[in-house]
């Protein structure tokens, strides 16, 4: 116990049991029939189900849509927070987080009654108002983080070379921000293509994305074609990651 790897052994412990194990049981039940033999029958039946493929595209969509919104939403937001020439209260950052302290599900049912309450009818645009309300803040606040640890004097330095404030906002701000925006764009898109709750309140069932169709098929007791299906959803996930490239620091800054 005095090296100090030991201390790291609790982590170990912790991921072996709760992460790593986890996707080894979906990969082993992903590849097994219900008698326990090996079989590629569940991976055929995902390409061959056109309401799976349909459910899948569209939660891809929905998830792409979220995206967009939440970025270009949250990077005025971000860069008015980071900008101390029109924030200058650490209250306006906490107004962001707020919603957060409560939780999403809450949250969720509350914008469900509220939508009721007003009479608007359920469907694709209460889903994604939804959608925009929970995973906001995930895209503000790594955008916030970048350009609130920008070294000002790169902007400082191009304003001195003449250029114009909106040309020193798109050649120098928004490339030094990126790894922000790289961050915020997988802490939104991968939870919607996964979530199922936020659709079946907002939408009362009547849009079903990738998620809900995992959760019946598991809560049916199709444990194999479900772990299938999410094996899928990993192997999604795994790719949008390694499209984000390993941020680099600077001084005062990331590029």
């Amino acid at each position: 116990m005095n090296k100090r790897s030991s201390w790291a052994l609790p982590y170990f412990i912790f991921l072996l049991l709760f992460v790593a194990l986890p996707l080894i049981l979906v990969m082993v039940y992903a590849f097994q029939d219900g008698s326990g033999h090996f079989t590629l029958s569940n991976i055929t039946k995902f390409f061959s189900d056109s309401d799976a493929l349909g459910t899948f595209a569209l939660s891809l969509e929905v998830a792409v849509e979220n995206t967009l919104i939440c970025i270009l939403l949250g990077y005025p937001a971000a860069w008015v927070l980071a900008n101390k020439e029109y924030n200058r209260s650490a209250v306006t950052i906490v107004l962001f987080i707020l919603p957060m302290w409560i939780n999403a599900l809450m949250r969720t049912l509350a914008t469900t009654e509220l939508f009721n309450m007003l009479g608007v009818t359920l469907g694709k645009g209460t889903l994604l108002y939804g959608m925009v309300y929970d995973y906001l803040p995930f895209m503000i606040y790594p955008i916030y983080n970048v350009l609130n640890k920008m070294d000002k004097s790169y902007a400082e330095a191009a304003q001195d070379l003449g250029a114009t404030p909106w040309k020193v906002f798109w050649k120098v701000v928004l490339p030094l921000s990126m790894p922000g925006v790289a961050s915020g764009v997988l802490m939104v898109f991968m939870p919607t293509v996964s979530t199922f709750a936020i659709s079946e309140f907002l939408t009362n069932n009547k849009i079903k994305l990738f998620g809900t169709i995992i959760q019946e098929n598991i809560n049916s007791s199709m444990w194999n074609y479900g772990a299938a299906l999410s094996l899928m959803m990993l192997i999604i996930i795994g790719i949008t990651t390694m499209f984000q490239g390993k941020d680099k620091e600077v001084e005062g800054g990331m590029v």
